[in-house]
């Protein structure tokens, strides 16, 4: 089973691939990095990306499923899969992490939005979220 240093150059061969990172939502900080950041320093990257995973994870409106009004995320998993973030130059795909505990982490990719496939990344990063050991 890959570790953090495997899941995210696994990440890197994704076509338009420009940068990966495993990101810890509720510290901001990078457990690991791969590729350029788009801001030039991954720990910034890292910081900016966890205050957007944090609030989808702790607004309640992204917590309800299937008529649910305010679902706790009390089966131990993440509480969102993922989010997409479009920009002129490029995708921004954050993947959370079921995890042994906490549950705290997501992968970053940083897709070049004309040769990057959004949809091929989308169902990698859940394959390699599945993967990964921590811990």
């Amino acid at each position: 089973m890959p570790g953090i240093d495997e899941c995210l150059t696994e990440a890197m061969t994704l076509p338009g691939a420009r940068g990966a990172s495993l990101v810890d939502w509720t510290s901001g900080l990078a457990l690991g990095t791969a590729g350029d950041s788009p801001v030039g320093d991954h720990e910034t990257t890292a910081a900016e990306t966890a205050e957007l995973a944090r609030s989808a994870a702790e607004f309640d409106t992204f917590l309800a499923t299937d008529g649910d009004s305010g679902g706790d995320g009390d089966d131990g998993g993440p509480p969102v899969e993922d989010l997409i973030v479009t920009t002129r130059a490029g995708y921004h795909v954050l993947r959370f992490v079921e995890t042994s505990f906490d549950s705290s982490v997501f992968l970053h990719l940083w897709l070049d939005r004309h040769t990057g496939n959004l949809a091929l990344a989308r169902m990698r990063l859940r394959d390699i979220a599945e993967k990964l050991v921590l811990g």
